[in-house]
């Protein structure tokens, strides 16, 4: 059993540094924009595992299909979306000394008061009234609430046409939305998956990866028949998954089918796919009883939403918003069907009726989900001197195991470069023979590493080594020929006795 405090944000900072996870970018220069990050060795492997369970938890298990679309698009593009005349953060702008502030943000830090995202410029500056509210770097008074757009503009070729990097990766689904029906002999609901970056132009971008600039969105949108929301033979797989729902104050933890019969949800279609968003993450190692999904009030919920509920994790800072999840309507494919001149209605094969389809919407964060990961699976063990172990998945693990001879001579270095070998284009391992063992140990623990396999003289006699298990610091003598297998049957284990 693990003793210590819980892991904070300055903790998951200094491992993620110390440790090779992620790092600013540009760091060693002195202009180096804020609201950068970058993803080092363990990072770009633990993102990439991540995202393999997605696919495979989600996207696989749903039967959906899976684009990669362009991060640049017309300006059309976002005329129709709304994203032109929406997409704004209200600023405040000092008078005496032009410093310039996100208004919702600094009203919240400074009165605990929220701002709904819908909130009148006016009201704004009604608040700032109220509470007195000055600069705080030079005590000077605010100017009115101005509107800041952003989205990143960038210049087509040598006319510099006018196209933007997109704000999300949902658009490039929409539009690309009738070719995909078609070509992949589309049935509805036909869920649409994407993996890739968006980009935001943050006003004061901080806390590492939890707000960037250029992030990356793993993005499911689900076409369906607004006349058939309930008419959804698959939710009977996951009718018994507990969901935990927070509305008005207080969370209700019930199954999905509670949840329909007491009208919190409001059909089928909306509560499978929440279960199953449910489910990925207990996948993750996230502590779901640290989870709750958010019904957004009408001031909350974005312009296109019909009703959205925003998934959360509790963290050391606060409650933080994995994924986004809207019931769109057909907002989406109206609209671009208006600015394009194109029919973007299908036949629904079911019943041979023409429909525009409505959506919703899974929008994850794949950066923040990462830190709740981090943050959840952080442990210091303080009845053994102190070590800090991060209990993560083995299928989340940057490494899956880490060779170790015990000692370089008497051919145990030798021996154990062999087995690194391999097994290296098999499994993500690692080698390992500066230290002494139990310093090696714990770099493996640090990072996440489930498994250590040491070499030593035993190993020489009978081709045995010892397996070290990360959580328990429990070994096992195993033959280096059915290390493939303990490793294939713990990956698997580890996968199923959730």
């Amino acid at each position: 059993m693990l003793y210590g405090k819980m892991s904070s944000y300055e903790d998951i900072m200094k491992l993620a540094l110390e440790r090779g996870f992620y790092f600013p970018s540009c760091e060693i220069y002195a202009d180096a924009p804020a609201g950068f990050w970058e993803y080092g060795a363990n990072g770009v492997s633990m993102k990439n595992k991540f995202i393999d369970l997605w696919r495979r938890e989600l996207v696989r298990h749903d039967g959906m299909v899976e684009i990669d679309g362009s991060q640049i698009m017309s300006k059309s593009v976002f005329i129709a979306s709304g994203h032109i005349g929406n997409f704004t953060d209200p600023i405040i702008k000092c008078i005496k000394c032009s410093s310039i502030f996100r208004a919702d943000r600094y009203i919240l830090e400074e009165t605990g008061e929220n701002v709904p995202e819908r909130m009148a410029d006016e009201d704004i500056n009604a608040i700032i009234k109220k509470h007195g509210l000055r600069c705080p770097n030079c005590n000077g008074e605010f100017g009115s609430v101005s509107r800041f757009n952003m989205m990143f503009k960038v210049g087509i070729g040598p006319g510099a046409e006018e196209a933007y990097l997109r704000p999300e990766t949902c658009q490039t689904i929409f539009v690309d939305f009738p070719r995909v029906f078609k070509t992949m002999r589309g049935k509805l609901p036909l869920g649409i998956a994407q993996v890739g970056k968006s980009f935001r132009n943050e006003i004061a971008p901080r806390q590492s990866i939890l707000r960037l600039r250029e992030f990356y969105q793993a993005e499911i949108e689900v076409f369906c028949n607004p006349n058939k929301l309930d008419d959804l033979p698959k939710f009977e797989e996951v009718k018994n998954t507990f969901l935990r729902l927070y509305d008005q104050g207080s969370i209700t933890e019930l199954t999905a089918d509670e949840a329909l019969r007491k009208s919190l949800l409001p059909n089928k279609m909306v509560a499978y796919y929440l279960a199953l968003l449910n489910r990925f993450y207990l996948k993750t190692g996230i502590d779901v009883r640290r989870t709750r999904f958010r019904r957004l009030s009408n001031e909350e919920k974005a312009f296109y939403a019909s009703f959205a509920f925003d998934y959360e994790v509790e963290t050391s800072v606060g409650w933080l918003e994995l994924v986004a999840c809207n019931y769109r309507s057909d907002y989406d494919l109206n609209r671009h069907a208006m600015i394009s001149k194109h029919n973007l209605e299908v036949i629904d094969p079911s019943d041979q009726t023409k429909i525009l389809p409505h959506i919703f919407e899974l929008s994850m964060g794949i950066d923040r989900s990462i830190y709740a990961i981090l943050e959840h699976s952080y442990f210091e063990d303080r009845e053994r001197d102190d070590r800090i172990i991060l209990k993560l998945k083995p299928y989340l693990a940057p490494m899956l195991f880490g060779v170790l001879p015990l000692m370089t001579k008497h051919g145990l270095s030798e021996k154990a470069q062999n087995i690194y070998s391999k097994f290296k284009r098999e499994f993500d391992t690692f080698y390992d023979e500066s230290g002494s063992i139990g310093r090696r140990y714990r770099r493996l623990e640090e990072i996440g590493v489930p498994f250590a396999v040491t070499v030593d003289k035993i190993t020489m006699d009978d081709d045995t080594v010892t397996v070290r298990y990360r959580d328990t610091m429990q070994q096992e003598r195993v033959s280096v020929s059915q290390l493939r297998q303990f490793f294939q049957d713990a990956l698997f284990k580890s996968y199923q006795n959730i």
